[in-house]
């Protein structure tokens, strides 16, 4: 497996969840944990990314996000490759910010 090689992906989350109620506020607190346990870093709030190395290893961290969806809300799940990613643009305020880099390349024999 190679990690930032071709069939590397970024997995970007976006979510829209209620919090008006205790019960709401839970559910959102799970899902946003769930995503942190499964290896997402929060991007900027309600939008959180994670690196993977192949389409299928991002397919599996997709299943486990639907898994977690809560009932009530709106959930977005994007797949960007190395390049896409790359390309995005990121400023606080008028200064811009670097890109997130995929990690460094691993190799398992």
């Amino acid at each position: 497996m190679v990690f930032g090689g071709l069939d590397s992906m970024w997995i970007v989350v976006m979510f829209d969840l209620p919090t008006d109620t205790k019960a709401a506020r839970r559910a959102y607190t799970q899902f946003r944990k769930q995503l942190i346990t499964d290896g997402f870093i929060m991007m900027q709030y309600s939008v959180y990314a994670r690196h993977c190395g192949t389409d299928e290893n991002a397919q599996v961290h997709i299943n486990r996000t639907k898994g977690a969806l809560p009932d009530d809300g709106e959930v977005r799940i994007l797949t960007l490759t190395d390049k896409q990613f790359s390309k995005v643009q990121t400023f606080y305020g008028k200064i811009r910010k670097p890109t997130e880099k995929a990690p460094e390349q691993l190799q398992f024999f």
